[in-house]
């Protein structure tokens, strides 16, 4: 199915049309006139562009690094800190875990993470507790 448009029948519709279009074209010509004569890429200037390029630069190559270094330093120690927290029993294996997880690029981090939160079923049998002794650390 199509759509016809309803064209201009009078003279006088067809006039105001061809007006409206006039208008709109000169209104176009006149935004581009306007504009300057060269455009700029930046609003900076070239030496002020080089310095803030070297910022930036900066900020990447030695913050960032140093910043994600300590963010996944500070989630491969949480087992560990939740273990100390719980007194678990196995604090010292679950330390060593962690440890080991930041050599091998945190493939063991969801162990530690789950033994954190396990209690041992046959520990309290064998010591009479299911609580730990950590040797007075402080953490």
């Amino acid at each position: 199915m199509t759509m016809n448009r309803a064209r201009p029948t009078t003279i006088v519709e067809r006039v105001a049309t061809a007006a409206a279009r006039a208008t709109a074209g000169s209104s176009v010509l006149a935004a581009f006139l306007l504009l300057p004569p060269t455009a700029h890429a930046s609003l900076l200037s070239p030496e002020l562009e080089d310095k803030l390029a070297t910022g930036i630069a900066l900020f990447v190559i030695f913050i960032v690094p140093a910043v994600l270094i300590v963010l996944f330093w500070m989630v491969h120690i949480l087992p560990e800190k939740i273990a100390h927290q719980r007194n678990h029993p196995q604090f010292e294996a679950i330390r060593t875990l962690c440890l080991l997880s930041l050599i091998f690029g945190g493939l063991l981090w969801p162990i530690a993470w789950v033994w954190a939160y396990s209690k041992p079923v046959m520990h309290k049998l064998a010591y009479g507790t299911d609580q730990g002794d950590h040797g007075g650390e402080e953490h």
